[in-house]
């Protein structure tokens, strides 16, 4: 099969040795679509290595047909799946434990498909069993015209009931997200965010961004507030007044996806199918895909998200 390899930071459609069935990597799925999330671009720079057991290429998610699965398991050859990675999606097929795979939503087109596993995963994840959100509760995410900003804002908004503030780049993708479903936008470049953070305190917030404001941003929260870190693209360091972490009984919290073992994974997916399945299929709300682009424009589908262009999902399709 092919897969697009890199080579001192460029992509090289070139032939690797067919995935093979082994231990629990149990089903072989061809791929028909597969997203780009940001951690592809950080692999690309040689900073964010696949786990132990996973392919060198980039590939987080993708979507596409069951061609071996076991006997007596879930999914049978000619399934319409779509899987969680921990690498390897960009590529003609893909080996990945059961437990990892997804039936894709009833009605769902492949390249939509593909934009689900990852960003709706990390957003379940740290909504409802990081951060534990109540419904009546604000939610605050940091970037909310991305993938996952998207991801958050839906289901912090439709399935658990919270009131959404979201911080995003332009008065245009304040809109766009407020149609999406949040309540309260922030522009970052015109718009104090530490005000409407003060305005709207947030019991739960999911900030991959970082930076000096954050622990500005944190003294808003109120007692019991629950912060959740998943990167820091504005920078590592930030002040913090450590007496609030115990006088509001506040949290601050790490949190990836990417480096829980599988049996975490199949917990998360199997909770995202059982909650928000129902959702997708009844076209409550969907992944918003920005753009698909055949696998061969990988490098262009890079610099969308280099550049901050898109809203909502990159795709490259097979």
């Amino acid at each position: 099969m092919k897969a697009m390899c890199l080579e001192k930071k460029n992509f090289i459609w070139q032939d690797v040795p067919d995935p093979v069935r082994h231990g629990r990597f149990d089903v072989k799925i061809a791929v028909k679509a597969c997203a780009l999330n940001r951690a592809d671009l950080m692999q690309r720079q040689g900073i964010y290595a696949p786990p132990e057991g996973w392919p060198l290429w980039p590939g987080l998610e993708c979507a596409g047909i069951v061609l071996e699965a076991p006997p007596n398991g879930r999914f049978r050859p000619g399934d319409r799946v779509c899987a969680l990675l921990g690498g390897g999606g960009y590529a003609q097929e893909v080996v990945v434990p059961e437990g990892m795979v997804m039936p894709m939503p009833k009605g769902f087109e492949f390249a939509e498909a593909a934009g689900v596993p990852e960003v709706y995963a990390t957003a379940y994840l740290n909504l409802k069993l990081v951060g534990e959100i109540k419904k009546g509760e604000t939610f605050f995410i940091n970037g909310g015209e991305g993938g996952l900003g998207i991801a958050a804002i839906q289901l912090a908004k439709h399935i658990f009931g919270a009131k959404v503030v979201a911080q995003v780049a332009s008065d245009a993708n304040g809109a766009f997200c407020r149609e999406v479903g949040a309540d309260v936008t922030v522009n970052r470049f015109t718009d104090d965010l530490v005000s409407v953070l003060a305005a709207n305190p947030p019991n739960v917030a999911i900030d991959p961004v970082g930076g000096p404001l954050m622990g500005k941003c944190i003294a808003t929260m109120p007692y019991r507030g629950r912060w959740i870190s998943l990167a820091s693209m504005a920078g590592p360091e930030t002040v913090l007044d450590v007496n609030l972490l115990w006088r509001k009984n506040l949290r601050v919290i790490g949190s990836t996806l990417r480096s829980r073992t599988p049996e975490e994974k199949a917990e998360i997916l199997a909770g995202l199918v059982r909650d928000v399945w129902p959702a997708f299929e009844a076209r409550r709300f969907a992944p918003f895909i920005h753009k698909v682009l055949p696998i061969a424009e990988v490098a262009e589908a890079h610099a969308i998200l280099e550049r901050g262009e898109n809203r909502g999902k990159v795709v490259l399709a097979l």
